[in-house]
């Protein structure tokens, strides 16, 4: 009995390392295709800028279907309408692929994308329970609120 109990204790041990070493070894091809392998040209690739009158404004672009599409279709020049003194909007012509997320919290600068075609740039923060597909941000908001203004403005998106 006391053999049996030993083997038992024994077992569980084993697989208890087994599964944790599993895990580990699972998670790591994920962390090292990641940024961490210092890619820079696919951090080039993922910047763009965003031109409003005479400033200019770099955003950090996610890596997803969306943004692909999105990326596919700069440079543009659009007229974006103002909406609740906070946000910028334009709806396309043609629709893009969209994994939404409930919004929750939003901050100045998110880059986001309202339904299928309907592109937001926030400049207020603010908490909503709309959903979006999250496109990227700007980098560095220091005079994004005053160049876009408070009425429709004219905006050129280009990659880098």
């Amino acid at each position: 009995m006391k053999q049996l109990l030993i083997l038992l204790v024994a077992l569980t041990a084993f697989t208890f390392c087994t599964a944790s070493c599993a895990k580990n070894d699972e998670s790591a091809p994920t962390q090292n295709n990641d940024k961490n392998q210092g890619d820079t040209t696919n951090q080039t690739k993922n910047k763009m800028n965003i031109t409003i009158g005479t400033s200019l404004f770099t955003a950090t672009l996610n890596d997803n279907t969306t943004v692909r599409a999105f990326k596919s279709m700069l440079p543009m020049t659009i007229n974006m309408s103002e909406l609740n003194a906070n946000e910028k909007f334009f709806y396309f012509s043609s629709t893009l692929p969209t994994n939404a997320a409930a919004g929750g919290d939003i901050q100045a600068g998110d880059l986001m994308l309202y339904g299928n075609n309907c592109l937001v740039l926030f400049y207020e923060n603010l908490n909503t329970s709309y959903s979006y597909t999250r496109l990227g941000e700007i980098d560095n908001l220091n005079g994004l609120k005053a160049a876009l203004g408070t009425g429709d403005i004219i905006l050129k998106f280009e990659l880098q």
